[in-house]
């Protein structure tokens, strides 16, 4: 059982499954017994509640004849369902050939040594080499495209926040 129930105090309207002794406004907080709620409908179909709630809530908008013209919540929920689009579909009807979409999203512009972002790859360097200097950490991303300043950057922000160490010019995960 549904029911679209209104609040005396400050006019909010909600729907409540079931039977309780006692509601409370989810707007205001009222507390009131069940039976001394006002109930604007009672339904066994959730959908039919819903409807009955939307149309009085457009109602008090003024929007009464803009709702009317509109399919009931349920009718919408089957539009909705069947009417997706799947990427290749969008693609097409965007002009887009798929395949080359798809290529493209399998080449990296930065060449096949690359993996992971730029601040994993300077992470890498560093579980990789053996206490790496500054200048090898610099040589071993750029050769998987990551700028040297940015290696350098990176590389001081990690000492600061204790991820790594430096000790005599040479650098260490902790």
């Amino acid at each position: 059982m549904y029911a679209v129930v209104g609040c005396s105090e400050c006019s909010n309207l909600w729907i409540i499954e079931g039977r309780s002794e006692t509601t409370q406004c989810p707007r205001c907080g009222a507390r009131k017994s069940y039976e001394k709620r006002k109930k604007f409908v009672e339904t066994d179909d959730a959908a039919h509640a819903r409807d009955v709630r939307a149309s009085m809530l457009a109602n008090r908008q003024g929007e009464g004849e803009a709702f009317a013209e509109l399919d009931s919540f349920a009718a919408l929920e089957d539009d909705v369902a069947g009417g997706v689009v799947d990427d290749d579909e969008y693609l097409e009807e965007s002009g887009l050939d798929v395949d080359e979409v798809a290529a493209a999203g399998d080449r990296d512009p930065r060449g096949s040594s690359h993996s992971g972002s730029k601040k994993e790859i300077v992470k890498g360097a560093l579980d990789t080499l053996d206490r790496p200097t500054e200048d090898e950490v610099v040589d071993y991303a750029g050769e998987r495209g990551v700028p040297a300043d940015y290696v350098r950057d990176a590389l001081e922000k990690l000492a600061r926040r204790g991820v790594v160490s430096e000790s005599r010019g040479r650098y260490r995960l902790l």
